[in-house]
């Protein structure tokens, strides 16, 4: 239900932002840096949509990358601690149940996704 949301979510966004440039057809001056141009303003506010859309999603996907890999590095630290336990004869049955039941979780929730 949440995916779904966001999709309906992004197709009314993307329906807005199309019907407000397509109002806005005049050719305007625009300034860049180092130089001025002129354009049409439809491809102003869609490029300026477009690039905002890729910067974002390219900040969320080093996000989960730096996820995953804490994720990783937990999951080891996790190992050599059991085995540490396993190795001096401490009893941690209880944990090791709901580490394992975690673990299953977890893939297959990166299954889901």
């Amino acid at each position: 239900m949440r995916g779904q949301s966001y999709v309906i979510l992004a197709i009314i966004f993307v329906i807005l932002v199309a019907v407000f440039a397509v109002t806005n057809v005049e050719t305007v001056k625009v300034n860049y840096l180092f130089w001025s141009g002129e354009a049409p303003l439809i491809l102003v506010i869609l490029f300026s949509v477009l690039m905002g859309g890729v910067i974002t999603a390219a900040v969320g996907v080093i996000k989960i990358f730096r996820l995953q890999r804490e994720v990783r590095t937990l999951k080891s630290k996790n190992k050599r601690i059991f085995s540490w336990l396993d190795e001096h004869g401490i009893d941690y049955e209880m944990n090791n149940e709901s580490y394992q039941e975690q673990e299953k979780l977890g893939k297959s929730n990166n299954e889901n996704n």
